[in-house]
């Protein structure tokens, strides 16, 4: 793991350039079926080498499932991952300029310092698969879960959680999402409470997210410890473009810190994408499956253009909506 890099925010550009950031999906983005495009045009990529470091077939579970199969937190993880970074591989060579930031949604993050080349893609497959697997291991512990708040912001979703942990449960903040989106993870037991009592907690509705176990929260502890061994042999290095972190909203300066805090905290999501146009940001292009992201932005950030590149097929028409005239 390297040392850290000093914090450097984006960089506009020229006045005649646009200056965008480009953002990868996390795990719930995935669909049986998906990328079958980006899986015919880059075997080198998605093909039998991503398959030995994988230890199963990659084609073969996202083209044919079934949904409980790329479900599974260990499949669907490097699925999205392998599948955005190729997408954005093709993204990147249509384009005359390169992002000026990136980040990512919880394991879109990998994805995000894939394409800055802080490290390579098939260091962060490996990376990746043991992250997934850790994550389900974890879960596997104890019955555990997540929750989105619908009509609730980041203050009294805190405070839901810390009167439920008042009160001897565990509940925790997650992901923050966007104005009104926020998820949170517990156990079992507090998460069918959360439910069964949203309106009563001044929520307007709470719904339960089909997900292995409560990530980005203390129940994920074993898998930092497990994906420890595999960040501390990993070396990352300068990012072509920062990279703004899911635990602090700013660019990374320690890639393998970053990653190894950010299963056991909150996804900051919203306020990187806030942070992000401050810094100079005016366009922000979802790369991946899905629009996850896209949405995001467009809840999170006015004024902004919001791209999506979800296949091969949207590629030339986002290309000429950056490109200099």
């Amino acid at each position: 793991m390297e040392a850290a890099h000093d914090e450097k925010p984006c960089r506009a550009g020229p006045d005649d350039v646009k200056a965008y950031a480009v953002l990868f999906p996390g795990q719930g983005s995935q669909a049986v079926g998906m990328a079958a495009d980006v899986f015919a045009r880059r075997p080198d990529l998605l093909g039998s080498g991503a398959d030995e470091v994988l230890g199963w077939s990659l084609e073969t579970v996202v083209a044919e499932g079934p949904e409980e199969e790329l479900t599974r937190t260990d499949r669907a993880q490097p699925a999205l991952y392998a599948t955005a970074y190729a997408l954005y591989e093709a993204f990147a060579a249509a384009v005359d300029h390169p992002p000026a930031a990136a980040a990512g949604h919880s394991l879109g993050e990998y994805t995000a310092l894939a394409a800055s080349g802080a490290m390579d893609y098939w260091e962060g497959l490996r990376l990746v698969a043991a992250r997934g697997a850790a994550m389900n291991a974890a879960a596997q512990l104890e019955p555990s879960g997540m929750a989105a708040l619908l009509g609730a912001d980041r203050g009294p979703a805190e405070a839901i959680a810390a009167g439920r942990r008042d009160d001897g449960g565990r509940l925790y903040v997650a992901n923050i999402n966007a104005p009104g989106q926020i998820v949170l993870a517990g156990g079992a037991d507090d998460i069918t409470w959360l439910v069964d009592n949203a309106r009563d907690l001044g929520v307007r509705r709470a719904i339960r997210i089909k997900v292995a176990g409560a990530f980005h929260s203390p129940f994920m502890a074993s898998a930092v410890e497990t994906l420890d061994s595999a960040l501390s042999a990993t070396e990352f290095t300068e990012p072509q473009f920062p990279v703004y972190a899911n635990t602090s909203a700013r660019p990374m300066t320690d890639p393998g810190l970053n990653l190894a805090e950010q299963l056991v905290s909150p996804v900051l999501f919203a306020e990187s994408l806030v942070r992000m146009a401050d810094d100079g940001v005016t366009t922000f292009v979802h790369v991946g499956p899905g629009n996850v992201t896209a949405g995001l932005a467009k809840r999170s950030v006015s004024g902004v253009e919001v791209l999506t590149v979800s296949q091969l097929e949207d590629v030339p028409a986002a290309a000429a909506s950056l490109s200099v005239d």
